[in-house]
């Protein structure tokens, strides 16, 4: 892990990328003010405060969104990232050197949170750094194969998935979308003696290798010299196929989160997709700037905000805001401070991230 303040960090970035990226890790540090709304006796803030939380188990809510945007944007950035780089005459070996070393150490990042919140060394291997790392190392690795091959490894990796939860016939692990007795809960078992208290498994690392894959071919596609409404007619059209595709599948395979079934991977998968050629129509074609460089300050340092929220710094700053939202708000009741101490906390997390931005400090690895 580095930490630059050169000039040069932000230049050859693709403005859109930064600001889907950012608005998506600024949604994840409001994560104390959405517990207060699914608190709320408002029944519509009360909707929405569950629309920001993980469905259970079959369906789908906007949070669920959040990890298939955050693997999607990092396969994006892949080819930007080692296109530069060769260009100012790095080795492909070089490269390659490099992005196995990052994903070394967002694999131990990821089992370094579990251990921090254990208290104790930890084996876990739910975190998304985890996954990432290995997600993020087979999308380099068919970067530079042609895209049909990329499109075709993706979708086998999910067929790969869906027979195994399907046929896998070990007993009391053969119900394939059945909480704690799936395929998933098996290999979590074996891998780490338990099982996860929300029903996550460690094997969606397989199938959600799909959206970083995904990401690659996109970034390709933005990349390349078509024309910009050509770009985006491929981004939406393939976004819009990835949608109807997943709802058409959730009668047969059941979107199912926490084991990443293959109709939610493509469901997102789509959705991914049309964020994508929002944020580009948006940014880089409409030159859109004041409210994406809002987010996109965020975007710059998201490793930084999802280690910061994951180790509680969230939690931290909203004890720190807590006194000030009083003084300013008692007069509305405890739920009043409740809510305006979450909502500076969270621009307090903002300001955090303008200031490492203003000195241009981004942790990166």
């Amino acid at each position: 892990m580095s930490i630059s303040n050169s000039n040069s960090v932000a230049n050859n970035r693709l403005a859109s990328l930064d600001f889907f990226r950012g608005f998506t890790m600024f949604i994840l540090i409001g994560s104390v003010l959405y517990e207060l709304m699914r608190e709320s006796d408002n029944a519509f803030i009360n909707k929405i405060g569950w629309q920001l939380e993980h469905q259970y188990w079959h369906g789908l809510s906007l949070w669920d969104f959040v990890e298939p945007f955050f693997m999607f944007i990092v396969g994006v950035a892949i080819p930007f990232s080692v296109m530069n780089r060769l260009e100012k005459g790095d080795s492909w070996n070089a490269i390659f050197k490099h992005v196995l070393k990052r994903s070394v150490i967002l694999f131990f990042l990821g089992v370094f949170i579990y251990s921090v919140s254990a208290g104790k060394p930890a084996w876990k291997l739910w975190n998304v750094l985890t996954q990432l790392s290995l997600t993020s190392f087979v999308a380099f690795l068919l970067m530079r194969k042609p895209i049909p091959i990329q499109l075709s490894v993706s979708f086998l990796l999910l067929l790969i998935s869906e027979l195994l939860y399907r046929f896998w016939a070990v007993e009391g692990y053969h119900q394939p979308f059945t909480e704690a007795q799936n395929f998933g809960s098996w290999i979590d078992m074996k891998l780490m003696g338990q099982l996860e208290g929300d029903n996550w498994v460690a094997f969606n690392v397989v199938p959600t290798t799909a959206f970083t894959i995904w990401g690659v071919i996109a970034g390709l596609i933005l990349r390349s010299k078509r024309t910009y409404q050509l770009k985006l007619k491929i981004l939406i059209c393939a976004g819009l196929v990835g949608v109807v595709a997943g709802f058409a599948l959730d009668p047969i395979t059941p979107m199912i989160k926490r084991i990443a079934t293959s109709s939610i991977i493509i469901e997102t998968g789509g959705w991914c997709l049309i964020m994508l050629a929002f944020c580009y129509w948006l940014v880089d074609i409409k030159k859109v700037t004041k409210i994406p460089n809002f987010f996109a300050i965020v975007g710059l340092n998201s490793l930084f905000i999802y280690l910061f929220e994951q180790l509680g710094g969230v939690s931290l700053l909203s004890r720190l805001a807590q006194p000030f939202s009083y003084a300013l708000l008692f007069w509305s009741g405890s739920s009043g401070v409740a809510y305006g101490t979450a909502i500076l906390s969270w621009f307090l997390m903002w300001y955090i991230c303008y200031w490492l931005y203003k000195y241009k400090i981004f942790i990166k690895i």
